[in-house]
């Protein structure tokens, strides 16, 4: 049996997590889940955002499964009290140091978009970010009444470590990795240049180019389809993967993996959404997928994982979506997705 832990959180996150173990359960059944408390629910019942039973199940797994986080109850607790701080330690502990955001647009949801049809046409790109270094976690770091300070630093392994996984990443796709940095005024990115460059020599059938991270952010909206996998660091990365998923339309179709470390962490990219918490409306589709990449990322299922995403693409190639899907032929509830995914897995 393979080990899941399971942390549903707040919000939503019951809601779609519930769908993503419906469609996972009937593509494997050698798979044990265990629930665990994270976020706002466990500061509620147990006092404390990220319980040690919590940190200690993810650990001992063989995948962390998780839903969402948050919302405006406990936004007025100090910052390392927060539902938010959970994450962030869940993630240094595991140790996951690349996220992964695929962002594909579905050509049957062209209109999902706030850009162009023609501007976003089979557009098939992954973000690969740094996740636990760089100026959200490099010290000295404070605030006072006259001054804060945050400071952005990297050392040649944590640089040279992603970005392996980043050309990895490539060589299975269009074999196109472009990295962005500031180089021009940063030394951090001046590093991360001259390491990509040397790395590159190692993968010489990925074409290596470099853009600034404004030039990107300008070229994410002009022209997506010239990227494939774009590589960048922590504070970059949070940016502009949240940019390409707007390119996709919805952020309810993105999924997200956090991997090499102990154990991978895999979650929808959208918050706890509060306000429609229980009646239900919810997409499912970006935990469901996020599920697919646990399989292909954690327990080397690709066919399974596979399966799900064809599952996934059928569904909306035949008109059905949820409420954040405007155009959709036959809108369906939180759970109805569920059925549908698990049904066409299973044909």
């Amino acid at each position: 049996m393979k080990k899941i832990c399971v942390i549903k959180g707040d919000g939503i996150g019951p809601e779609i997590i519930d769908e993503a173990l419906k469609v996972l359960k009937v593509v494997r059944n050698d798979l044990e889940f265990n629930e665990c408390l994270m976020g706002g629910i466990a500061i509620d019942t147990v006092g404390e955002c990220l319980p040690q039973a919590t940190l200690d199940c993810a650990l001992s797994s063989d995948a962390v499964l998780f839903g969402a986080i948050g919302g405006e109850k406990w936004d007025n607790l100090a910052r390392e009290k927060r539902p938010e701080s959970a994450l962030l330690k869940l993630r240094s502990s595991l140790g996951v140091f690349a996220n992964l955001r695929p962002a594909k647009v579905y050509n049957d949801l062209l209109s999902l978009s706030s850009l162009k049809d023609e501007i976003v046409k089979d557009v098939d790109l992954l973000v690969v970010r740094e996740l636990t270094g760089g100026i959200y976690f490099s010290q000295p770091r404070y605030k006072n009444e006259n001054e804060a300070c945050n400071t952005m630093k990297y050392t040649k392994e944590e640089i040279y470590r992603i970005a392996k996984i980043a050309f990895e990443c490539a060589l299975k796709r269009r074999k196109k990795l472009c990295m962005v940095d500031k180089a021009n005024v940063l030394e951090t990115s001046a590093l991360w240049r001259e390491l990509c460059s040397e790395l590159s020599k190692e993968y010489p059938s990925v074409e290596l180019s470099f853009m600034y991270v404004d030039n990107a952010a300008m070229q994410l909206i002009k022209n997506p389809r010239q990227f494939d996998v774009i590589l960048t660091e922590n504070l970059f990365g949070d940016i502009l993967s949240d940019e390409a998923s707007m390119v996709v339309g919805s952020i309810g179709l993105l999924a997200s993996a956090s991997i090499g470390g102990k154990v991978g962490l895999y979650e929808p990219i959208h918050g706890s959404a509060p306000d429609i918490a229980g009646k239900f409306i919810a997409n499912p589709i970006a935990t469901i997928l996020s599920a697919a990449l646990m399989l292909r990322y954690s327990l080397n299922d690709e066919d399974n994982a596979l399966k799900i995403e064809n599952a996934v693409a059928r569904v909306i190639k035949d008109g059905y979506g949820c409420a954040d899907m405007s155009f959709v032929k036959h809108k369906l509830n939180t759970k109805e997705m569920g059925d549908l995914i698990a049904k066409l897995c299973v044909q």
